[in-house]
């Protein structure tokens, strides 16, 4: 999106220092800046102002600071992250779209996926990048979306009661999806019923003319229609709803098929994102695009169509080891339960769940783990704790202890590799990988969720 450096200078109440120029769109690294976008130096771990030299070099025209400007040309403000905040606002009321809030426990990421190639099927389409959903990565999106969009999508995240709320103050959703309300990062909301009121926030903060898609299958979202100042549009594989997904089947390589009902049509799904869990993500994507007008058979095409991000979901399989399930994006309880059902799906002789740290849970931590160890006894899964005790049992500690169990295991076998993005495992996936010759394993694993972390939240 363009601006002129003096029509920033107006927005944010700030100077204009130098000439008058034009920016498209906004950074806040200056390794990453495009040529032509404005940069923002954000005060967190450094101090983004030390790296304005960097930006002017890499094709930054203008720069946003707090500080005494060093040439060029310069918007001189109090506080360069809610500048950045505001900046969000003003992008987002000269779009002539709308908008798509998304929120939820466990989910958000790949719906946002889902929907946003469902919509790219017949328009103009802008997303939040991997998982920018917090008040950086959300106005950032804001800022950077094609002029034309005719549908914008944004994760929504929270560390805290409040934060979607002042996020919909910026985005102004139209359209707001809740996925779930799950034990994830419960430390920052007290329980499950604080989880809860802060993701409802995203539908209480909808227009009249707006809708809210809600996952009915969840009892605490499917409560937040009672708070939904507009219709609501239901999605859900047990429960009632008008969006449904029937004869669920998952095939050998995990990945699920159905027959989508709804309002606007029935159709066969086919994903090629791996584990049952992604089936209510696949329904509120369709829900949504069917609502924004995308016909039935582009919906169910575009579903098809969608792959997983590194790291979530993915199986290897090679010739003389296991079928190996490397699932370390990150892990909470909802997540690493949908893991292990899906391990246990795996036709195998023997499974074994190497799984780390569950972070963030707060006065449940203890609980969480030793429910996730006794269902997978229930399941016939072997767990094995990584760097942890939590779990009971056995332990590694070390990545060469990880995959020489691993190696252990024959052709026969499946296994798991699930743990929160502090517990590292991926670093297990890439040496077995390179221990036993698996290709599918050797590139570098994503450091997405270290490098980007402050760009998102829960």
């Amino acid at each position: 999106m363009r601006f002129s450096t003096s029509d920033v200078a107006s927005e944010l109440g700030g100077d204009l220092v130098g000439p008058d120029v034009g920016v498209d769109g906004v950074s806040i690294d200056s390794r990453t800046l495009l040529p032509g976008q404005l940069f923002v130096p954000i005060v967190a771990e450094r101090d983004g102002h030390e790296f304005i030299p960097s930006a002017l070099e890499a094709g930054a025209p203008a720069y946003l600071t707090a500080r005494p400007p060093v040439g060029a040309t310069a918007v001189v403000v109090a506080d360069t992250g809610r500048a950045l905040l505001r900046l969000g606002e003003v992008a987002r009321a000269r779009l002539a779209g709308g908008v798509v809030g998304i929120t939820g426990s466990v989910g958000k990421t790949t719906t946002k996926e889902l929907l946003r190639h469902c919509l790219a099927s017949s328009f103009p389409v802008g997303a939040s990048e991997s998982s920018f959903n917090n008040e950086l990565g959300l106005p950032l999106t804001l800022c950077n979306v094609p002029d034309d969009a005719r549908w914008v999508v944004l994760e929504m995240g929270a560390r805290g009661v409040g934060h979607i709320r002042r996020l919909a103050a910026v985005a102004r959703p139209d359209v707001g999806i809740v996925t779930s309300v799950a034990m994830a990062h419960v430390e920052f909301f007290g329980d499950l019923e604080g989880v809860a009121r802060a993701k409802s926030e995203l539908v209480a903060a909808l227009p009249e003319t707006g809708v809210a898609v809600l996952n009915f299958d969840d009892p605490r979202v499917a409560r937040m229609a009672a708070i939904s100042p507009c219709p609501v549009l239901g999605y859900a594989v047990e429960a009632d709803a008008e969006v449904r997904a029937e004869d669920v089947v998952v095939d050998a390589e995990l990945r699920p098929r159905f027959r989508l009902r709804s309002p606007w049509g029935d159709g066969e799904v086919r994903l090629a994102l791996r584990g049952p869990q992604q089936v209510p993500n696949a329904l509120a994507a369709a829900a949504t695009a069917l609502w924004c007008g995308v016909g039935t058979e582009a919906v169910v095409q575009a579903l098809s169509e969608v792959t997983g991000p590194p790291l979530r979901m993915e199986v290897h399989r090679s010739e003389a080891g296991p079928v190996l399930v490397v699932d370390c994006y990150n892990a909470n309880p909802a997540s690493t339960e949908a893991a292990l059902c899906s391990l246990a799906a795996l036709p195998a002789s023997r499974r074994v769940a190497v799984l780390g740290l569950m972070a963030e849970l707060g006065p449940e931590t203890e609980a969480e783990h030793r429910r996730l160890r006794l269902l997978a006894e229930r399941l016939g899964i072997e767990v094995v704790g990584y760097r942890t005790d939590l779990y009971g049992g056995a332990r590694v500690d070390d990545v060469p202890s990880a995959v020489a169990l691993l190696r252990e295991l024959g052709p026969g076998d499946a296994a798991l590799v699930k743990g929160s993005r502090v517990a590292r495992l991926e670093e297990v996936a890439r040496a077995y990988g390179e221990a036993a010759g698996v290709q599918s394993l050797l590139p570098a694993a994503s450091t997405a969720g270290t490098s980007m972390r402050r760009l998102s939240s829960p």
